[in-house]
């Protein structure tokens, strides 16, 4: 999709690009019990060089009262999160005793001969067995935190940005960073276990969604999966967040409950919005799983995404580093000759900044002998 074919889409709607601009109006809206600090107007520039202004949002790696989990079951008589399969028998599963039987038939067994399944925290420690089940823990240090950038004045992109596996989506008004897919099972063996509000904990120790949790209730609807989400309130009407390219993110139905019409390939059109009578373009979620957009039509800010973090995505030594003097995995990924979100999610699923290189090299399809001379030398 080209500039010119965006900007007349805009015009036919009767909406003029300036009145994009309004789609990121309230610096003030990401919730101030995820925040470390309050948010702040700043210089920033665009990843098409354009100098523009940011909101800058410094989170807690999980807000305050926010509930988490679960995620993995202890047992095949427990019940965990959900997980999208995309194997045989593809879909979107509660983690149960039930599930977990068919991966086994499949030829992926993540339990012991006594029903106990095999977790591991990949915060602090790798996997054991072929196949186990990943069930991160928060870093509770009171002084780590995620520093984020959301353009205040939206730009249309020349083209739409696909969003990969853990692609970075954008921030929800709860202060929980959004990503897209988590790393498949078929591709690690390993199972990053979502609970059943679509969010779970990076090698970094911190939380994020990977769907739109405040309809995702509306997802186990439509794919008939026994689940609910206690632990975000639900309504298929509401902005979920914000997408790093700036537009905002709402639910599956407009303000009147009706579904939306005309949306685009990322899942997004030109409409008034709850409490609004202005037309802007924005995102709607889904009504199956991943219930995200699917690409970006705005550019996002440089530098977008940064952690305190000493592993996973965002951090210095991590997949995605802040670009804070953390290595440049954007010339790793182009020397290879291979996507950037897909460098992360293999760095990711191996182990984040300890992450085996070997099975990094296998999964990108590319020699170990190229991936360690594309690397930075680790400290």
């Amino acid at each position: 999709m080209t500039r010119a074919w965006t900007t007349s889409l805009f015009m036919a709607a009767g909406c003029l690009a300036p009145a994009v601009a309004f789609a990121h109006s309230d610096v003030d809206s990401i919730a101030e019990n995820a925040l470390k600090q309050p948010a702040q107007i700043v210089d920033c520039t665009l990843e098409n060089g354009d100098a523009a202004q940011c909101a800058s949002y410094t989170l807690k790696f999980v807000p305050d009262d926010l509930n988490i989990g679960p995620f993995c079951p202890a047992t095949l008589d427990d019940v965990g999160g959900i997980w999208n399969w995309d194997g045989q028998d593809a879909g979107l599963y509660r983690i149960d005793g039930d599930y977990l039987k068919m991966l086994s038939g499949l030829g992926y067994t993540f339990y012991d001969e006594d029903g106990v399944v095999n977790v591991f925290d990949i915060r602090v420690e790798g996997p054991e067995a072929e196949h186990e089940c990943i069930a991160g823990s928060l870093d509770e240090r009171s002084e780590m935190s995620i520093t984020t950038l959301i353009p205040i004045a939206p730009v249309l992109a020349d083209q739409p940005t696909s969003l990969g596996t853990v692609a970075k989506v954008g921030i929800a008004l709860d202060g929980v960073p959004i990503f897209a897919d988590a790393p498949s099972v078929l591709e690690t063996g390993h199972m990053p276990a979502l609970d059943t509000c679509g969010g779970h904990v990076d090698p970094g120790g911190w939380y994020h969604w990977h769907a739109t949790a405040t309809d995702i209730d509306m997802v186990f609807d439509t794919d008939g999966v026994d689940a609910s989400c206690a632990n975000v309130p639900q309504d298929q009407t509401a902005q979920f967040a914000y997408a790093f390219d700036g537009f905002a993110m709402f639910g599956s139905r407009e303000a009147d409950g009706s579904e939306p019409v005309g949306l685009d390939q990322c899942g997004g059109h030109i409409g008034t919005t709850p409490g609004s009578t202005e037309e802007v373009y924005h995102y709607h979620a889904g009504e199956s799983f991943p219930n995200l957009p699917t690409c970006l039509m705005g550019v996002v800010a440089q530098d977008n995404f940064a952690t305190t973090s000493e592993q996973g995505i965002g951090s210095a030594g991590g997949p995605g580093g802040g670009g804070q003097g953390g290595p440049d995995f954007a010339g790793v990924a182009q020397a290879l000759g291979v996507d950037l979100a897909d460098l992360e999610a293999a760095l990711q699923a191996e182990g984040g900044r300890e992450a085996d290189l070997a099975k990094v090299a296998a999964r990108l399809n590319v020699t170990l002998d190229d991936l360690q001379a594309a690397m930075p030398r680790r400290p």
